[in-house]
């Protein structure tokens, strides 16, 4: 599985490889009515990777632009003065271009472009000019990181893991069949074939040599999939050795089994090391989840993020730091009781930045290594450094300052410099907020059955008059493990479901980091049980008010939420007058079985079905949806992708069914080339307008 590069010959490709389609940029839309629709939605900009040159003058960003009438994305490249007062776009033509990253000292930038016709690595100089192919890989990179010294490149691409039906009878090449022998066959939204693997190269800085597979005949994962990348591995500052994350487990061993770890691979020797569980003793503090290492600037430390317990992965998400030279490990997050989401090394080795999420809001803090809690001696000190009605999704640094990426309810991703004062850079979507109407937004505290405060977020239409009764939304939040905090969707977007008229509340009800442990954890085992009390909590409290129209109310989620969307249809008591449900679990048993990720339902559910002595798991299954068809009287539209390996289509197609049957009023919408989310333009756009007629349909009668 190893493979060689070629020497990238000079000069930019030529224009008989050029796509020569319509290019996508920046929208031009024109609004009426200062309504902010789905078009709107999926006519800005997205900002991506962000990178900050050597000197912290100038920053170096991705733009994904969407075309609905193409059907397709766009993604372009920029560099914009620390100061924002200077723009440049690099590169205006329809090659995919991400991942810029600063290299020779700030001369050029690196990153990866399929101009060549496949997935390489490029140069450029931060005028745009001087293009130049640096890797002629066999097979696409896709995630790169350069050594300290640059004198050797990194780089992630996928390796054929398991034989094919062609492999197996060369005869039957036209053959469709798949023959399975173990679990994980298929994943997220792919039938597992192939696996990504991390490559070294030396780099002479103009062309990448020969390239070693570190994992070379294994076939193991490293990233791990489907979402992880290159802050998966990390080089040390001396270059001798690499970081890496892996799960070393296949077949029904990685389906059962979150414990990941990280290693560390020597260049010199070609062999590496389990970093987490050198002894028997060290192994129970890392069972769950191990990610992302990043070593200390001076070179000391390791530091990634932990989670305890094998098979729970929304166990809390710890920061660890390992002393190289004595192998000592410290749980240096200790006193902040929510997740350490992502994080950055200071340039001082003392400290380290991170996201974490707290009261619905995703917030920078620092966590100083030589200082203490006052109440707790063992426990490094956590200082909030942001505090805005906002999410920040990015970390890096300029100088003593910090480069950050931040959005909330009302506004998606822009880039902000955080020092002193917090200064916005970029305004990618100013020419359509100018253009729309927002809806206010406010934090909403109600005590729930058993007597805790729950934090719900209330978004108002715009021009809210309190006088007027509007209809009102209940979100289900998915996950189930994943905060109601300050996020921007391009699909679940409340201020589009503001503008079309909408009152919605979206309840941190049981179950949602930022809280606290306790109140994350309840959820496992209990999914028909205190949640479900939360989300009755948070309408009948908002029903209290006299603009909301009890008679027009609404009920809509996805994934968990979709499960509470179908959960609530058999015990609402009349509440609601219309339920959307996307990409839901309606049949637990059906669940238990079909989803990959088995780990997943041995906890949450607590365990199989057939274990009629687990009083756990029986009380789940008992509180499946489908048990309480029999009281289905409201109009429900199930929504599913059939490439949703997670959750699979038969769940809605079943729901449906079943609606019909019951004689209640149903509609399915079925995607079938997308997973579990919906990313294709003009699906997206159908999304919407299935998910407003069906509202409009029954709540505004």
């Amino acid at each position: 599985m190893s493979a060689a590069m070629t020497v990238a010959a000079c000069g930019t490709s030529g224009d008989s490889t050029a796509d020569k389609r319509p290019l996508i940029g920046q929208s031009e839309i024109q609004l009426s009515n200062r309504q902010f629709t789905p078009e709107a939605l999926w006519a800005m900009g997205r900002i991506g990777d962000v990178s900050v040159s050597p000197t912290g003058e100038q920053i170096a960003y991705s733009v994904a632009y969407y075309s609905v009438e193409q059907n397709r994305s766009n993604r372009e490249l920029f560099v914009i003065s620390a100061d924002g007062k200077t723009r440049t776009q690099l590169t205006r033509d329809n090659f995919q271009q991400s991942q810029p990253t600063w290299i020779k000292q700030g001369s050029h930038i690196a990153y990866l472009s399929n101009e060549g016709g496949s997935s390489q690595v490029w140069e450029m100089t931060p005028d745009g000019q001087n293009r130049r192919q640096l890797t002629h890989f066999d097979g696409d990179i896709e995630g790169f990181a350069f050594s300290p010294d640059e004198s050797q490149l990194l780089f992630i691409s996928q390796v054929k893991t398991v034989k094919n039906t062609a492999d197996l009878y060369p005869d039957l090449p036209l053959a469709s069949g798949v023959i399975v022998n173990d679990l994980m066959y298929k994943h997220w939204d792919e039938w597992t074939t192939t696996a990504p693997h991390p490559f070294v190269a030396p780099f002479d800085g103009h062309s990448a040599g020969q390239a070693k597979d570190i994992l070379e005949g294994l076939p193991y994962e490293s990233p791990m999939k489907p979402f992880g990348g290159i802050e998966q591995l990390a080089w040390s500052p001396k270059g001798d050795k690499i970081a890496f994350t892996c799960r070393m487990k296949t077949g029904l061993a990685y389906a059962v089994s979150t414990d990941s770890d990280i290693y560390e691979y020597d260049l010199a020797s070609g062999q590496y090391v389990n970093l987490c569980k050198p002894s028997e003793a060290e192994a129970n503090q890392f069972m769950g989840y191990d990610t992302n290492p990043q070593y200390s600037p001076d070179g000391r430390y390791l530091a990634w993020q932990s989670m305890e317990r094998d098979g729970y992965e929304a166990d809390q998400n710890r920061l660890f730091i390992m002393d190289r030279a004595t192998g000592e490990k410290r749980f240096v997050s200790k006193s902040f009781q929510s997740n350490v989401d992502s994080f950055l090394w200071n340039s001082d080795s003392k400290s380290i930045y991170f996201l974490g999420i707290w009261h619905g809001l995703e917030q920078i803090y620092c966590l100083h290594l030589d200082q203490t809690e006052e109440n707790d001696p063992t426990a490094c000190r956590v200082e909030l450094i942001s505090n805005q009605i906002a999410d920040y999704a990015s970390l890096a640094l300029a100088g003593e300052d910090l480069i950050v990426k931040r959005h909330s309810m009302s506004m998606g991703d822009e880039l902000y410099r955080l020092g002193k004062e917090e200064v916005q850079l970029t305004f990618e979507n100013e020419h359509i907020y100018k253009q729309v109407d927002m809806g206010q937004v406010e934090a909403r505290w109600q005590t729930t059955t058993d007597g805790k405060q729950m934090l719900s977020w209330v978004i108002y239409p715009p021009h809210f008059d309190p006088s007027k009764k509007y209809p009102t939304l209940l979100f289900c939040e998915g996950g189930p493990q994943s905060p109601v905090s300050q996020f921007w969707s391009y699909r679940w977007n409340f201020q589009v479901m503001a503008a079309q008229g909408y009152i919605i509340i979206a309840p941190n009800r049981r179950g949602l980091p930022g809280f606290g442990v306790e109140w994350n954890e309840q959820i496992s085992g209990d999914y028909g049980g205190q949640c479900m009390k939360d989300y009755f909590t948070a309408i009948d409290d908002l029903c209290r008010e006299s603009y909301v129209d009890r008679d027009r109310l609404g009920c809509v989620g996805a994934s968990f939420g979709g499960f509470s969307v179908y959960w609530l249809a058999g015990h609402h008591d009349k509440r609601f007058k219309a339920f959307i449900a996307h990409d839901g679990i309606f049949n637990m048993e059906m669940q238990y079985l079909e989803t990959e990720e088995k780990w997943f339902a041995n906890w949450d559910m607590g365990g199989a079905y057939w274990e009629k002595q687990n009083a756990v798991a029986q009380r789940t299954f008992a509180n499946s949806p489908h048990r309480f068809v029999d009281r289905w009287d409201t109009p429900i539209l199930c929504i599913h992708g059939e490439k949703d390996y997670r959750i699979l289509p038969n769940q809605a197609m079943a729901a449906f069914d079943a609606a019909i049957m019951r004689g209640v009023p149903a509609q399915l919408l079925i995607y079938p080339d997308e997973n579990h989310w919906v990313l294709k333009p003009q699906n997206g756009v159908l999304w919407q307008r299935t998910f407003f007629n069906w509202l409009d349909k029954w709540l505004k009668k």
